[in-house]
């Protein structure tokens, strides 16, 4: 684990919200990662520290905003009473948990969610392998996801699924 002794920053903090673990960070841009942790997952325990996390980190700056990138699927309707959900997911105990919600309300910060593959795309685009490029694709091969960024959307759009032949 990384710390700063910077109070004056502000600060973002990231979830890589696997259904196995998530890694939840705190840092300012992509090279001035300040705190990192790992742990198991079970949805109520999981949310917990993760909020307890960042609570522990807030002397690494003002905590601005909240990027989770989550296995799905993931309810991105904001019109939708399950915005924001883990939905129909196979994992067990994942289905129907609304993960952006609590940390929101805990951490009292925006909090934006999206699918792990957009999150991903979104990150080569702005930060990665993509950056300067006008439209970007990326696909996830271990589970044949593609996502698609362009310059006026700068969010993923996934574009589904496909089976390899």
């Amino acid at each position: 684990m990384m710390t700063s002794t910077t109070q004056d920053t502000t600060a973002y903090g990231s979830v890589e919200a696997g259904a196995t673990k998530w890694v939840c960070a705190v840092g300012s841009e992509p090279d001035d990662l300040q705190a990192e942790t790992r742990f198991p997952t079970t949805p109520t325990e999981t949310l917990a520290r993760a909020i307890a996390f960042f609570q522990d980190h807030q002397h690494l700056g003002q905590l601005a905003a909240i990027g989770v990138g989550s296995f799905g699927p993931v309810d991105l309707n904001p019109g939708s009473a399950t915005d924001e959900y883990i939905t129909s997911t196979p994992k067990p105990g994942w289905a129907n948990t609304d993960v952006a919600g609590p940390l929101r309300q805990a951490l009292g910060v925006p909090v934006r969610i999206d699918t792990d593959v957009n999150a991903a795309a979104l990150g080569e685009y702005r930060w990665g392998a993509s950056q300067g490029c006008t439209i970007s694709i990326y696909i996830t091969v271990g589970t044949a996801q593609v996502s698609a960024v362009g310059a006026s959307r700068m969010s993923g759009a996934s574009m589904g699924s496909f089976i390899p032949r």
